[in-house]
């Protein structure tokens, strides 16, 4: 799971313009507890990729010591996200997804079918709305690094530029369900609309949303 630091300034910048950057820390820091408490109901090993690298005293401080922790290490997401597949392959893992942190609602079932898919499928992919993805993975003896290589990132043709590097290679991928990063305030809009009249009592994204009265206050 790829997480950056809770830091003012430093994450979903986009949301804070329009809320105010205490209250998108806030949110981020409930987005990641919540995705974090969902991926440990599941039989799969978690572990943590931080950043920036040298941050890792503060991420054991907000999230404990039972989790593995590895930095992110590279210049852009693409080298980021690669070094960590090398990394988790090397440690001898044969089946590794990667997800975000951005989507505090992303249904359980989805990450369970991802590494399902990987026994019958080189690679899977989770398309977001954005045009992006928040999910991707590798069985060890169909990993393709180049799939990380010359991506745009952080624009709508993420997803399909990503695609195409895979079939280049003759990988066949599963698709899973689209899901929705929240990354504006109408992400967040969006996000209130789906849970609809879902028990909201496990979700600390949706608790601090409750108290909010259903949204997140403009600072």
């Amino acid at each position: 799971m790829f997480v950056k630091s809770p830091t003012t300034g430093q994450v979903k910048t986009r949301l804070a313009a329009e809320i105010g950057e205490d209250a998108a820390v806030r949110l981020y820091r409930c987005f990641v507890e919540d995705l974090i408490s969902m991926v440990e109901k599941l039989d799969t090993s978690l572990r943590i990729c931080f950043y920036p690298p040298e941050t890792k005293s503060l991420f054991l401080q907000w999230l404990g010591e039972q989790h593995g922790y590895i930095p992110q290490t590279g210049d852009d997401l693409g080298e980021r996200l690669k070094n960590a597949f090398v990394d988790a392959f090397e440690q001898g893992f044969s089946k590794v997804v990667a997800i975000g942190s951005d989507s505090p609602d992303l249904p359980a079932s989805f990450l369970r079918q991802a590494f399902e898919e990987l026994d019958f499928n080189d690679a899977v992919v989770g398309p977001s709305s954005d045009g992006g993805y928040y999910l991707i993975g590798f069985s060890a003896d169909s990993f393709a690094p180049e799939a990380f290589d010359g991506i745009a990132w952080s624009t709508s043709a993420v997803l399909g530029q990503t695609r195409m590097k895979l079939k280049m290679h003759g990988l066949g991928v599963h698709l899973l369900p689209q899901w929705h990063d929240v990354d504006t305030r109408s992400d967040l809009d969006g996000l209130v609309t789906r849970t609809g009249n879902r028990p909201l009592s496990s979700s600390k994204t949706f608790d601090l949303i409750r108290r909010s009265d259903g949204r997140m206050p403009q600072s």
